[in-house]
């Protein structure tokens, strides 16, 4: 699926049915996800028309199961060898904005 060809809502539509259909599979009602997540069934209806929060859906994902698909969500970023002996421990706090100025910069020559 192109996501990059979809719009935000379409999206969020998708993501909605594709929880619809593991908390489907998992033979569960939206109360009981709704109920052992400790949330409401609004919540759980917003989360599957896919208008929910973020914290909510990380609980109806924790409830069906489910959280390890995050991995594949937004996979976790891999650091160069040289990048980190260049931080020597440090945690990168911000961003400075030049990366991008600098890709720009070559992208016009």
């Amino acid at each position: 699926m192109d996501f990059y060809s979809m719009t935000d809502k379409g999206i969020g539509a998708e993501l909605g049915n594709r929880i619809r259909s593991l908390r489907l599979r998992r033979n569960m009602t939206q109360q009981q996800v709704a109920d052992a997540a400790a949330l409401s069934l609004n919540a759980v209806k917003s989360v599957e028309s896919g208008k929910g929060k973020l914290l909510t859906l990380i609980a109806v994902l924790r409830e069906l199961g489910a959280l390890d698909a995050l991995n594949s969500f937004i996979p976790e970023p891999l650091i160069s060898p040289m990048q980190l002996a260049q931080q020597q421990g440090k945690k990168r706090q911000r961003a400075s904005g030049r990366r991008i100025k600098q890709d720009l910069a070559e992208t016009d020559e």
